[in-house]
């Protein structure tokens, strides 16, 4: 049984901001876009968003314009867009709004009848709120991808997926928590921040006991 709700490979995939940088991150981008049946595209805001990560050096906007250049992933203005769901989300109390590009990417993704990837807790939450239709995955749910997998191995997606939680901290949804430690290993997951303290706990509890 496949381990991502991405199941739908005519679906449009709209990425956020945070799954373009886990991508990078994971230092197998390319290769996980190539594997993937569904289009991918992104907004102009995430793209201006996009920029040099002060903390890696890693240049995102330079990774992911080779990547649209190498027709991977699509650009959507966000002037195009006819529907008005991007001012409702930038506007009003703070608990019920967003950032400009988490914005643009629900926005695009409703009006499209798309799939967002986001990772942001609040804009999960918002979106299940005000767009109960909209599917919304996490990055994790693109490297899950039965499709993945196949194309980079269980080894090549293991480091991948390690990468973008070292370098990125990417967020693991709880219902992913399993297979990612899983994947990579009780050992390496420990040094993972973005994990649960639980989760990277468990190892030495387990030599505790064991001892």
């Amino acid at each position: 049984m496949s381990q991502s709700c991405l199941t739908n490979p005519s679906v449009t995939i709209v990425a956020d901001t945070s799954a373009v940088i886990n991508l990078n991150a994971s230092g197998s981008a390319v290769a996980v876009l190539q594997a993937l049946p569904n289009r991918v595209v992104l907004t102009d805001t995430v793209l201006s968003e996009l920029s040099v990560d002060k903390r890696t050096g890693r240049n995102d906007a330079k990774l992911i314009r080779s990547i649209i250049d190498a027709e991977l992933i699509a650009i959507t203005a966000l002037a195009s867009l006819k529907e008005d769901h991007f001012a409702g989300l930038v506007a009003g109390p703070a608990a019920e709004t967003l950032g400009d590009g988490e914005a643009a990417t629900v926005a695009c993704a409703v009006e499209t009848n798309g799939v967002a990837i986001i990772d942001d807790r609040k804009a999960v939450a918002l979106c299940a709120r005000k767009y109960r239709s909209l599917l919304v995955a996490s990055t994790v749910d693109v490297f899950a991808h039965d499709a993945i997998g196949i194309a980079l191995g269980r080894a090549k997606l293991a480091d991948a997926v390690y990468a973008a939680l070292q370098t990125a901290r990417m967020r693991v949804p709880s219902r992913h928590e399993k297979w990612v430690v899983d994947l990579i290993g009780e050992a390496r997951a420990k040094s993972c921040l973005s994990l649960r303290s639980r989760l990277r706990a468990r190892r030495t509890d387990a030599t505790r006991v064991g001892a």
